[in-house]
This record gives structure tokens, sequence and C-alpha cells, in this order.
């Protein structure tokens, strides 16, 4: 199977009656990086919980390797590794190896494959020097590293991220890339939230704008780069700088 989670006609309310998604429409398919592209307060993060199955959607439907998830069918979370815009909201154990342990430890790995995975991860990300760490003593670019090896730890198909680029160096932001660039090789479905619409020409093979809670453009780089006025009306932050040649979209 392709398609590895798609939402259909997707609906979600807060409490206080504010609609973050009105109909959304989106698929992401393996071995594929997708940007969802849009100012901030549009829907970025609701959607992401939204397919995450961290919040249900009051209309339409997620469906997971072909399988709608549903409050009951929780299972199928186990796909799916999403990490979070502010990761302080994410890191919670006392040292950097617990935090990467996690997940393994609640699916029930033995702490032989749990070590393994976490050497294999950490040296991925070129974090094993951190492994002993309080995540609190952390800066902003190891902490966004660790959430993210928190996740790959466990192998998920689809991996969700919102904001990774944020508040880091650029340096930070390259590596950070070629690592989303190496899980896409790998078979990964990725979809990255952000602001940052110089995002879209490096790593992208598809690009969803999202406004007011609605998805308003869906096509390729090229697509998108011919029609300017799409982006001159939003207010997204631009990166103002890349390593060059760091490129891994097959469409650009």
């Amino acid at each position: 199977m392709d398609e590895y989670l798609k939402l259909e006609d997707v609906w979600y309310s807060y409490p206080n009656g504010r609609q973050a998604l009105k109909g959304v429409t989106l698929s992401l398919k393996k071995g594929t990086i997708s940007i969802l592209l849009g100012p901030n307060g549009c829907g970025k993060t609701t959607l992401l919980l939204v397919a995450a199955g961290l919040l249900q959607p009051q209309r339409g439907q997620v469906k997971v390797m072909g399988k709608t998830l549903t409050p009951d069918k929780q299972n199928l979370r186990k796909h799916i590794g999403i990490v979070f815009q502010d990761p302080d909201d994410q890191l919670f154990n006392p040292t950097v190896y617990d935090e990467i342990a996690f997940a393994p430890r609640q699916l029930g790995y033995s702490e032989e494959k749990t070590k393994r995975k976490i050497e294999i991860v950490s040296k991925t990300l070129g974090i094993q020097h951190l492994l002993d760490r309080p995540t609190h003593t952390l800066s902003m670019g190891e902490k966004r590293k660790v959430a993210l090896a928190s996740v790959l730890v466990y192998d998920p198909d689809i991996l969700l991220l919102d904001e990774p680029t944020a508040n880091i160096e650029t340096k930070t932001i390259a590596h950070l890339l070629q690592h989303l660039c190496q899980a896409k090789k790998q078979g990964k479905a990725i979809l990255i939230a952000t602001q940052r619409s110089e995002l879209a020409q490096i790593v992208a093979d598809n690009v969803h704008i999202m406004e007011n809670g609605k998805i308003t453009f869906q096509g390729t780089p090229t697509t998108l780069a011919k029609n300017p006025d799409i982006l001159q009306k939003l207010e997204i932050q631009p990166l103002n700088q890349l390593v060059d040649n760091l490129t891994c979209a097959d469409t650009q």
C-alpha cells in the first residue's frame, strides 16, 4: 500500500467553538515528504493532532494504512510518530536515554532490543554524547533531535513534524533535513507543518497550503513556484539561508 495516511473531509472544532479544520482532505504516500504551509493559527497543529489520533474529528475520517483510525483502534497509532512544535511539551523523562527508551518500553520491547535501537538512532542523529544528560539541560537544537529520536526509535511508517526548524541554527536545520531525507528514502511518509516557504523547494515532493482551517492549494513545488501570488497573500516567514545543494525532493 502506497497511501499511508489519508484525511477525508475532516472537520474539528474546539470546545470554545473555534472551528480549526473545515473539510480538510489530504493524503500522504510512502517515500514522500509533504509540506503543510500556512501562517500562524491557520490550523496546521490541529491537523497534525487529528492525523495522529490525539484529537477526534467531529466529521470526516482519518485512515492509517488503509484502516479508519477510531478511538477503539488506537493500535494503529503505532504507525505514527509526531514531533511537537515545542519539544518541552514532549520531553518529560529524566534523561535523554530514558526519553528515547520510553516508547519502545511502552511497546513491550526487551531492554536489549531497546538499547540496540537507541544506539542506532542516537548514532544516526549524532546525540550519543547526550544520552546521560538531563533533558532540561539541552539546547533547543539538541531537544529537537532528542524529540525526533524518541519517535524514530520505534520505526513508525508516518512522521508528523510541527515547525521542526523553529528557533534553531542553520547548521542544525540542515542536519535535521538530511535525516528526514534519509527517512524518506527508507519509505517513510513525512508531513512537515511550517511557515517557512523555502522548505517546499528544498525537500518537498508535495505542498499543501492551509488558510483559516481549509486546504487552499495542493500541488508540487514547481506548480507553486509558477503561482507566486499564492504565497504573496500569506504572512509566511522564509528561511534566510540553508546549506547549498541540500535537496531530496523528487519534484522540484
